[in-house]
């Protein structure tokens, strides 16, 4: 099927069809690609004799981590909506611009992370939970990590620029080839070679490039329809604030992930111990392993509706805001209620240690109680993004995870102890959900109005 025709059918092909032929690649490349950090997690936690000490120290890395993916997702989730907007009016010279200087960025923060985190990665990671006994996994893990900063930006970064010409195989094929890199080279550096925690990184900075490699090739290749060229790749200030703008809010969802887990880690370790930080690990790779699919539908359809918004084709807008969010909404219930009724399951994916599994299994209920009702933001959203409302999206993402999940996991362990910190979770989703679904209803009917698109475009 030629660039055109994929581009094309956005607009005209029948929505239950279309949706599954995008989303169902997309689903299938962001499960795998967090096969890239749970992998990880499994065959250390179960390194004969420090399993348990060692995951925990790759664990506390996961703010750092999660902080260079945020970067790739200002660039990619915010340029892929405006570059397929663009598409939808018929300007794709301008999306191509739109392209080469979010690939600028790309590097320009690559640059600036692998500074700031070599210099400081040792007090950062004592600052993010720590132990004496921990931070020799931790700097083993991070040291290599960070030499692979360009590739993640790059694989993580470009990779919706794929998607939102309707190449979703294309890029479900990137992730699946670096990880199953990842998967094979794992078990090799960890357990034959005997590099232990090192070897995990190792493999993972090598399945990091090939999907980068992958990336790039494709976008510098005919078959592309945004072609990415040398020279569009350069800094058009004007283009990369308009990235910016769009894409603060999911660098607002990512980057506040390292910030809840900073505090999360740190209230852990005050108030219970590296045991308990260790139980944050495993919830947060559970929480992954479910936010997976989400994460994928969405950025499956998520072009479709930039798309034929861009169109002016609000019929079809509506008909796929709606599959969205019921379709989060379900993955979400279903998700996070076999991971309460089978908490001990889960754990022994990642840990040997008896102690680390009970304390699981009576924590990862509370933690995750809130997370039934959360697929209602997780569709809503990414529909506030799709549709170009950038400040919208970003206090959603603020709200949550700022204005009420630090505040709280802060305050309830000094009337709570360490339980404390696992209520703030709960709490924090059900309220931010709701109000997701408030701000939704009382703005959507005057975003789908030609007025207003003609005004914002």
């Amino acid at each position: 099927m030629s660039a055109g025709v994929n581009e094309s059918r956005m607009g005209t092909e029948r929505i239950g069809r279309l949706m599954v032929s995008m989303a169902v690649p997309s689903i299938i490349a962001q499960i795998i690609n967090i096969l890239y950090n749970i992998v990880d997690r499994i065959y250390i936690g179960h390194i004969p004799g420090v399993g348990a000490a060692a995951l925990t120290g790759v664990g506390i890395t996961f703010p750092i981590i999660t902080l260079i993916s945020a970067f790739s997702a200002f660039v990619g989730m915010g340029g892929a909506p405006l570059a397929a907007i663009w598409m939808g009016k018929g300007d794709r010279k301008h999306a191509e611009k739109i392209l080469g200087s979010g690939a600028c960025l790309l590097v320009i923060f690559t640059i600036v992370l692998m500074a700031v985190f070599y210099l400081f990665q040792k007090p950062f990671l004592y600052m993010f939970g720590a132990s004496d006994a921990t931070i020799g996994y931790s700097l083993d893990y991070m040291s290599i990590y960070l030499l692979g900063t360009l590739f993640v930006e790059l694989a993580l970064g470009l990779n919706p620029f794929i998607i939102s010409q309707g190449r979703s195989r294309i890029a479900m094929i990137s992730i699946v080839i670096g990880a199953v890199v990842n998967i094979a080279l794992d078990p090799l550096f960890i357990f034959v070679f005997g590099w232990g925690v090192k070897g995990a990184a190792i493999a993972t900075v090598l399945s990091q490039a090939v999907s980068a490699a992958w990336n790039v090739n494709f976008l510098m290749g005919k078959k592309s329809s945004l072609r990415l060229s040398f020279c569009n790749i350069r800094s058009d200030f004007r283009i990369m604030g308009q990235i910016c703008s769009l894409g603060i809010s999911p660098f607002i969802m990512r980057a506040t992930e390292s910030l809840i887990s900073i505090v999360l880690n740190r209230g852990l370790q005050m108030y219970g111990g590296d045991l308990y930080v260790g139980s944050l690990t495993i919830m947060q790779s559970v929480l992954q392993l479910f936010s997976a699919p989400l994460t994928g539908f969405t950025q499956g359809v998520q072009p479709i509706i930039s798309y034929n918004y861009g169109a002016g084709k609000f019929d079809r807008v509506k008909k796929l805001y709606r599959s969205m969010i019921a379709v989060s909404f379900t993955i979400s219930f279903v998700a996070n209620m076999t991971a309460m009724c089978f908490p001990a399951l889960y754990a022994s994916l990642f840990t040997n240690d008896e102690e680390l599994i009970g304390l699981v299994s009576r924590v990862m209920p509370i933690f995750l109680f809130g997370m039934l009702f959360f697929g209602l933001q997780n569709g809503i959203q990414p529909t506030f993004l799709a549709l170009g409302q950038a400040k919208i999206s970003l206090f959603i993402a603020m709200f949550r995870k700022v204005i009420l999940l630090v505040p709280l996991a802060l305050v309830l362990p000094r009337f709570f102890g360490v339980m404390g910190i696992y209520y703030a979770e709960p709490v924090s989703d059900i309220i931010s959900a709701a109000t997701a679904c408030i701000l939704f209803a009382l703005n959507i009917k005057k975003i789908l109005s030609k007025e207003y698109l003609a005004r914002i475009h």
